[in-house]
């Protein structure tokens, strides 16, 4: 391990421990978390802490963006790659439903410019330590839990804390109804015209050619008059290979954005998996997991970031309030309810996806659409956006999904994305996640 600095005062009921919290994994989450409990705050004690970072390689989370709403002042406005107060959305047949986002901005952010923050806050954290190991199992010990690893030099870790959050991505999904794939690739380009308009950002643009299971859409933030992020969007069972993502991207610069000549600067592309399975917080009678591998992907749309910041939050303030830390849910239960639906009902193929989102948003309001895409609607609004959806679909798919198995995930992946809320996106699948 690295040399600790200064180590907080430990309370009697932890003085056995290594450490009082262990944090495992140094992205979104893991950060987000170890940034909240180190925050310099007069009223409480901060806790001695230790951050298990993976060693350079692919059990490191790959560059990538996050979008999510927010009031202007957050905790890493000073980094931000851009921002917009407006939103727009386009219909299949070019209709346009813009969106004001007063008070709050539609913010991007990139993970280096993130991490470089939080490192340099994290570096003048009294009682933080860290260290890089991979991570092989949480053992209980009732109180307290022991990491077992191995570290970057090749030798064991044995480390007792306290309380542990465990961020790694799982190897397989929980057992589920409904998987569909939220995939995408996303050009960052400049075209040799100004063609953006640096005040609206396209969160859903419906004019691409949609698949038969699931949707497809454009994702353009603009970042000058002659710079954006372009992205092409997929609802579906399968990921595109990559002659695949490059057809439908040409499409949209050219058919659809008309943008002319332009020049390619950099590319993202990921996948997140959009499902009902289950994930616990809780692994232990003190371990718990946090980000992706907690619950914090909404299932309909993909969005992560924002949601890892609020149990962040909710975790360091119920460790000032001296609380048990088990992470709040990331969305409430009727969320996750409806979630199902809009899946199932996605990949059976009964709902037009790229239909039913615009009028959604027609009819229910931007506004609360996007708090609705966000999870932070009231049960009044669900209900109100329930009303407005095909009531015959629905209907059919309530009734199916009592009646279906859940099924283990025969597949083992790691999400590889480059984006938003996501530990990741963003909109429902933009290129930003989690």
């Amino acid at each position: 391990m690295h040399p600790s600095h200064q180590s907080a005062r430990r309370t009697p009921e932890t003085q056995d421990f290594d450490t009082e919290i262990a944090v495992i994994g140094a992205g979104a989450a893991g950060l987000s978390l170890a940034d909240r409990l180190c925050a310099p705050d007069a009223g409480r004690r901060r806790p001695e802490l230790t951050l298990i970072d993976a060693p350079p390689g692919p059990l490191r989370p790959p560059e990538r963006t996050w979008c999510f709403w927010e009031e202007p002042g957050g905790a890493y406005d000073d980094v931000l790659t851009a921002s917009w107060d407006r939103l727009r959305l386009r219909g299949r047949g070019g209709d346009i439903v813009d969106c004001t986002l007063a008070p709050t901005r539609y913010k991007m952010l990139r993970s280096t410019d993130f991490e470089r923050l939080v490192d340099a806050r994290l570096d003048k954290a009294p009682g933080l330590r860290r260290t890089v190991a991979t991570v092989h199992g949480i053992d209980d010990l009732r109180p307290g839990a022991v990491v077992r690893g191995t570290t970057a030099e090749g030798t064991p870790l044995r480390l007792r804390a306290r309380w542990v959050f465990d961020s790694r991505p799982p190897r397989t999904l929980p057992p589920y109804r409904t998987l569909l794939l939220q995939h995408f690739r996303g050009w960052f380009v400049r075209t040799r015209k100004p063609r953006f308009d640096l005040a609206t950002a396209d969160l859903m643009d419906f004019r691409t050619p949609q698949p038969a299971h699931g949707l497809s859409f454009g994702y353009v933030l603009p970042l000058g008059p002659d710079e954006a992020l372009v992205e092409y969007t997929e609802f579906s069972p399968q990921p595109l290979d990559d002659a695949g993502y490059d057809r439908a991207l040409h499409d949209y610069t050219s058919r659809v954005l008309g943008l002319g000549a332009f020049e390619v600067t950099g590319t993202e592309q990921g996948v997140i998996p959009m499902t009902d399975a289950r994930f616990p917080r809780r692994v232990g009678s003190s371990a718990f997991r946090i980000g992706t591998a907690g619950g914090a992907t909404r299932p309909s749309t993909g969005y992560t970031f924002a949601a890892v910041q609020r149990q962040s939050r909710a975790v360091a303030d119920a460790w000032a309030r001296g609380r048990p830390l088990l992470p709040p849910p990331a969305y409430p239960s009727r969320a996750r309810a409806m979630d199902s639906v809009l899946l199932r009902a996605l990949a059976t193929g009964r709902l037009d996806g790229a239909r039913f989102f615009t009028q959604l948003f027609q009819g229910a309001g931007p506004e609360r659409m996007l708090r609705f895409l966000d999870g932070r609607t009231s049960w009044h609004e669900d209900f109100a956006v329930g009303l407005r959806t095909p009531v015959l679909p629905m209907l059919r798919t309530v009734a199916e999904l009592p009646l279906l198995r859940r099924r283990p995930d025969g597949r083992t992946r790691r999400s590889r994305t480059t984006r938003h809320e996501g530990d990741g996106p963003t909109p429902p699948g933009a290129g930003c996640p989690a």
